[in-house]
Parts: structure tokens; C-alpha cells; sequence
């Protein structure tokens, strides 16, 4: 054993020896536990340990004076059972709210580099509120086998992803696996996601959050809960109550199998992590760890001490104060080298680039180290480009050409179109040919646009063209919840009591309509979980509390809509058989640009307000080098109307390979050839997909 690692002192029974300053958090050393925390207002600190599970804790180690460096304390405990301890920190200083300084060396706080958190270990299990420690701090084993898994390199051109809720994904009785709701319920839904063609999944936040945050009941006395989980707890530590095996603390080998059997099968992880705000909320809100750690530190706070209110959740993250930058860092980098994540999606990611005093910055100094960061630069990096307290950037994020945002634009100009608003044919053209009216190719690149329709927040695909208006009465706040903004249409029936069968026809043509363009549009296409079955949220656009079917998906609508189902498959198969819909094309056919905008005649694009025409053409090349040409032509107007196609080479023709106005037909197994002499109707409310093929 090394010199340095051998005990020095003694307190009470433990012996032990001053730390390892640079190793934040708890850290197995040979014969005993490494912790280190840093607070730069902190007159002393004690360790706090308790057997796991119980009330009371067995020990209270005081950090020697001379065990500090700096605002760092650090000490090693020897001859510790590390899989039966849970820890906490003790932190005296000075209590001046104005100054920002809320010190209490009452309150026991957990460790923001914890890697494992107990307490909450299994969903929905209500805690003992009089108990005066509830995030337990645990050592975790670096002892998974990875069997040689690294984090994919899938290239972000040929990326589909699908967001995901763990619970709600596999929850309802319908899914029909084992571990339902949890990490390894996922696992068994990995042939279907193979088969349905995506290549990453994005999980709303796993993190650990305490689902009993701002719990209630509804009229019914039906709990309402945090479901989707946007409050942080732990950002080291995985959600326990969506483990299987939480109960007995293996969450962290549980989310690391998961991972590696997606892997397996070249599905990529991508996390939606929230470090906009905490869960220890305003000045009215619990202490957890980093307000009675170093308050001031790592919260915004007003010149009188409040908390500046960005996120809309009580307080905001000081994201660039150096300690709390770094803090970030080490976590994403933490999730990238111990779990093998692929990326990240950053919720309110505009707050990640505020100053500490919560004004924008144009360097932002998080933003960019992430960017450059050496261990993440393969890791796709995701911005919700806009946050609660007005800031909005999508299409300015600072990005140094290597963020991706959530394309709201695309999202908004699309449902308009497609639900019949006149003035959006144009705005159209430019989402589809990767937005780049705002995201400039040459400095962000071409997969700068996430381009998306629906996400967790909002109406499901279904429920876009089934609600003129949100429904959300069940979450409690008399259905003031939630967006208004909703260009929605319910194809002229709300809600599905009594639904006609051509209401029913229809709106299954608007889904089928808004997945066709999202899957040949340039940037990386972004499918919520269920859409590709028509899930229903039964018109809520809101469901952040309901842990129930509102949110679960209901797999018997896989068996229900087929025709759904069978058309995403069938369209995300098209995008990756096509380099040119990825923008991976090598060269372009001779005389043609890459892409290009039609109207009812090829080339002439009609630019009037009260157009609902548009026709777009990729060229491109195959992967064997032979031309590609892909024409889509799209009817917004509730009347047919013929195009023109675009004229190929002489040895080419086109032929069609999806038709929406035709029902439970609209993917052709066998592609018609069309004459190139004659006109195409396009179906009201209908969408055309055609391929270039060699003439025989």
C-alpha cells in the first residue's frame, strides 16, 4: 500500500487521514472511503454515517482543521462497509440571507457528486416525511463489465431519434414485458425499436428527482405526482424508482445494461438533463445540498438575496460561476466515461448561457467548454434554445459549430401548414431544407436543426388532429395548464366519442402527412414515442403529473393502427435507403442543385399568401454513385390539385412510393411508375413521396 494512503489519526473508532483534495464526492482508496466537498463560506463540516435504511446515523466525523486546503475538505475513513453505509454533510458558516449566505449546520445535506442515492428507491412508495435525512449519499462500485462497449459513433447526419419517457414507456399493462416501467422494461422493447428503424433514444430526465415534489390529488383523490421529472435531485445519480432493482441500490448496473444492450443493437442514448434549475426551489424551498452547501455559489441571486426565477421552478443555476461550470463538466463527462451516453439533450439550455449576475452572454464559457470538451466530442449536444424568463435563441444559440438546437420554428411553421393557414408555403420550403434561413450551414453545420413536430410537452401526433383545444381539466388547475398555442386542427370531430369513420380516415392522412415530411426533411428528425401508433394523451398538452394511462403509452394501439405504424417504418426506412434526405450525398447529378422548390409546374414556385402548394426535389447520389432524385409534393388546400414533376435524365423515371390520400395504401410495396407528360393529382390534404428510377 502506498505511504500516503495509510491512517494518520483517529476519531472516536474510525481512523483516518487527510484526503485526495482533487476527487470530488466519495471515492473508494485501498482499506477505506475518499470523501472531499468544497464550500467557500464554510467555517467546518462533518461527515454524517448511517447503516443504510436507517433513521439514526452511527457516526458524526468531524474534518479536522488541517484536513482543509483552500475551500476544500477532504478526509479518508478507513475500514468502512461501503455497500451498507449512506452519507451526508454536516456545513457550518454564516447565516446573512442578503449576502446570499443561508448556512445551517442543523440540516444534513447530500453530496452533489453522489453517484448513488437511496431514499427514493422505489416509485411512488411515500417516505417518511419526519425523517430528517431523505437523499442519502452511497458509494458506488465501478464493477460493471462493458464487455469492450463504448459510446457510439453514429455520424449525426444519419440520427433518428425517439423521446422516450422510462415509466411511460413500458408501464401500462399493454406493453407486456416484465419489468414494467423501468430501465430493463426498455431492454425488452429493443427488438421493437429495432424494427421500427430508429437509431437513438432520448430518455426525459433520469436523474434522480423525488417524484413527490408539489404532489396532490385531483377531485377523484387520485395522486398527481413530478412524472416527467425536470427537478433535479442528484445529477450524478440515476433514478432509482425507475430500476427494477432499485430497491436493493442497483440502478446504476440496471441503466448500464440498458445501455449496453442498445448499443448492441447501434440505438444510441441521449439524456435530457436539466441543469437550469434544482429541486431545493426558492427561499421557501428545502434545503437538499447546494443551498446549505455554498448557496450563493451556485444559485443567481439578486442583489437582496432572492433567487433569480429563469427556469419558472424557483431558482435558477449559477452556470457560470467557475465552481458550478465545472461542476457540469465533470457530470457530462462523468455519464459519457462511466455510462457510455451518446449525447445530450439541455433543458432551457438559453439559462446555460446567462452571467452570473442572469444578463445573456455572447462566450458563454459553459457552452463553449462543453463544445471543445476533449472526452465529449463525439457526444451530440442538443439546446432547447429558450428558457422561462424570456430569453429565446433559436437559430443564435452560441454554438461554435458543434450545438444542436430544438427547431421550435419548424415545429410551428409545419403544423400551421399542414392544418391549412395560408402565408406558409414558403416557411415551409426553408424548414424542410434544414432552416437555413437561421442556421447558417457554414458556421453550424447541417445537422444544427432537430427537427421535430411533437415532443413530451404538447399534444401527441394523435391528439394534434384531434383537438382543437387542450383538455387537461385532469391535472387540477381548471385547464389554465399548459399552452394555447397549439395549431392544432381536430380534423372537424374533438376528441374520438363517437368518431366517423372519415374523421377517423382523416386524421390518420394528417399523421401520415406530418411524418412524411419530418423523415425526408435535412437535419436530424425527432419522433415522441407513440406517435408512430397514434398514442393519445386524450387532448392533454400537459401531463407533467399524470403517472397513469394519460401518459402511458397504450401498446394496443399498435395493433390497432397498423397502418401507422407500417407507414413510419416504411418512412424511416426510405430516409436511411437515400443519402441525399441526410445530406450525405457525394456529389450531385449534372445540371441539377441539390435541392430545389415546385410548384403546381416544375421550377415555378408560387409565392402568394394563399398558396398551399409545395413541391421539393433533392439530387443527390447513392451510396454506390448512381443519381438519386427525391420529389415530395405536398396539398394543404382542402381541395386536389394537379402538379408537374420536375423533368429527370433521359434514362430515368419517376415512380411513387407514398401516396397518404390513400388510406391503409398509402405505402406501395410496389412503386408506380408515373408519366412525366401528364399532370399528378394530388389529394386534398395529401402528400406524395416519389423516387428516381433507371428506365429498363
Amino acid at each position: 500500500m502506498r505511504i500516503d494512503l495509510h491512517p494518520t489519526g483517529v476519531c472516536g473508532n474510525f481512523k483516518i487521514r487527510p484526503g485526495l483534495m482533487l476527487a470530488n464526492g466519495a471515492h473508494m482508496v485501498p482499506g477505506g472511503v475518499n470523501f472531499t466537498i468544497y464550500s467557500s463560506g464554510a467555517k467546518s463540516c462533518e461527515l454524517v454515517l448511517y447503516h443504510s435504511h436507517e433513521e439514526k446515523p452511527f457516526a458524526t466525523i468531524p474534518f479536522p482543521e488541517d484536513y482543509k486546503i483552500g475551500n476544500v475538505f477532504s478526509m479518508i475513513v478507513f475500514d468502512l462497509d461501503i455497500e451498507n453505509i449512506e452519507y451526508g454533510f454536516k456545513v457550518d458558516g454564516e447565516y446573512n440571507f442578503q449576502r446570499g449566505d443561508v448556512f445551517d449546520k442543523n440540516k444534513i445535506l447530500l453530496d452533489p457528486y453522489a453517484k448513488i442515492i437511496s431514499g427514493r428507491d422505489v416509485w411512488g412508495e411515500e417516505p417518511n416525511w419526519n425523517n430528517e435525512f431523505q437523499y442519502r449519499s452511497k458509494v458506488a462500485l465501478e464493477d460493471f463489465d462493458w464487455e469492450g462497449d463504448t459510446p457510439l459513433k453514429t455520424p449525426h447526419h444519419e440520427i433518428i431519434i425517439y423521446e422516450a419517457h422510462v415509466r411511460g414507456f413500458t408501464k401500462d399493462e399493454s406493453s407486456g414485458v416484465k419489468f414494467k416501467g423501468t430501465y430493463a422494461g426498455i431492454v425488452e422493447k429493443i427488438p421493437y425499436l429495432k424494427e421500427l428503424g430508429i437509431n437513438a433514444i432520448e430518455l426525459l430526465p433520469i436523474f434522480e428527482f423525488d417524484e413527490f415534489e408539489g404532489a396532490r390529488k385531483d377531485a377523484e383523490g387520485k395522486p398527481l405526482l413530478n412524472y416527467w421529472g425536470y427537478s433535479t435531485v442528484g445529477f450524478f445519480a440515476p433514478k432509482a424508482g425507475y430500476a427494477a432493482s432499485g430497491k436493493f441500490s442497483m440502478q446504476n448496473d440496471e441503466l448500464k445494461n440498458l445501455v449496453k444492450e442498445l448499443h448492441k443493437n447501434g440505438i444510441r442514448i441521449i439524456l435530457d438533463v436539466v441543469f437550469n434549475h434544482t429541486a431545493e426551489g426558492n427561499e421557501h424551498g428545502p434545503y437538499i445540498s447546494f443551498k446549505g452547501i455554498d448557496n450563493k455559489v451556485y444559485y443567481i441571486l439578486t442583489p437582496d438575496g432572492y433567487y433569480y426565477n429563469f427556469s419558472g421552478c424557483g431558482n435558477t443555476l449559477n452556470c457560470n460561476n467557475p465552481i458550478v461550470r465545472n461542476f457540469i463538466l465533470i457530470c457530462l463527462r462523468y455519464w459519457v466515461a462511466s455510462y457510455h451516453v451518446d449525447g445530450f439533450r439541455f433543458d432551457l439550455a438559453a439559462i446555460l448561457g446567462r452571467n452570473q449576475d442572469g444578463s445573456p452572454m455572447h462566450n458563454p464559457p459553459l457552452l463553449e467548454s462543453l463544445a471543445y470538451d476533449p472526452v465529449l466530442s463525439d457526444s451530440i449536444l442538443i439546446a432547447e434554445a429558450w428558457d422561462a424568463g424570456g430569453l429565446y435563441q433559436v437559430g443564435s444559440f452560441p454554438n461554435y459549430g458543434r450545438w444542436a438546437e430544438w427547431n421550435g420554428k419548424y415545429r410551428d411553421d409545419l403544423r400551421k401548414f399542414l392544418k391549412g393557414e395560408s402565408g406558409k408555403a414558403e416557411c415551409l420550403a426553408y424548414r424542410i431544407s434544414g432552416s437555413e434561413d437561421i442556421y447558417n450551414r457554414f458556421w453550424r453545420g447541417d445537422c444544427a436543426s432537430v427537427n421535430f413536430i411533437t415532443c413530451h410537452d404538447g399534444f401527441t401526433l394523435y391528439d394534434l388532429f384531434a383537438y382543437n383545444d387542450k383538455h387537461n381539466e385532469a391535472n387540477g388547475w381548471n385547464n389554465s395548464d399548459g399552452g394555447n398555442d397549439n395549431d392544432s386542427w381536430n380534423c372537424g370531430w374533438e376528441g374520438d366519442i363517437n368518431l366517423p369513420a372519415d374523421i377517423k380516415y382523416l386524421r390518420h392522412k394528417m399523421i401520415k402527412n406530418a411524418a412524411a415530411i419530418l423523415l425526408t426533411s435535412w437535419g436530424i428528425p425527432m419522433i415522441l414515442a407513440g406517435d408512430e401508433f397514434g398514442n393519445s394523451q386524450f387532448g392533454n398538452n400537459n401531463p407533467y403529473c399524470q403517472d397513469n394511462k394519460i401518459s402511458w403509452l397504450d401498446w394496443n394501439d399498435l395493433d390497432k393502427n397498423q397502418d401507422l405504424y407500417k407507414f413510419f417504418k416504411k418512412m424511416i426506412a426510405f430516409r436511411k435507403a437515400h443519402p441525399v434526405l441526410m445530406r450525405m450525398s457525394q456529389g450531385c447529378p449534372a445540371g441539377y442543385p441539390m435541392f430545389s422548390v415546385h410548384g403546381t409546374n416544375a421550377w415555378q414556385f408560387d409565392y402568394s399568401p394563399e398558396n398551399r402548394i409545395l413541391g421539393v426535389m433533392f439530387a443527390g447520389k447513392t451510396a454506390d454513385g448512381a443519381d438519386d432524385f427525391i420529389y415530395i409534393g405536398i396539398n394543404s388546400h382542402w381541395e386536389s390539385h394537379g402538379v408537374w414533376l420536375p423533368q429527370l435524365p433521359q434514362n430515368m423515371t419517376w415512380q411513387v412510393e407514398i401516396n397518404t390520400d390513400l388510406g391503409d395504401a398509402a405505402v406501395y410495396d410496389s412503386p408506380d411508375e408515373i408519366n412525366s407528360a401528364e399532370q399528378f393529382i394530388i389529394g386534398a390534404r395529401s402528400v406524395i413521396v416519389c423516387s428516381s428510377k433507371f428506365k429498363r
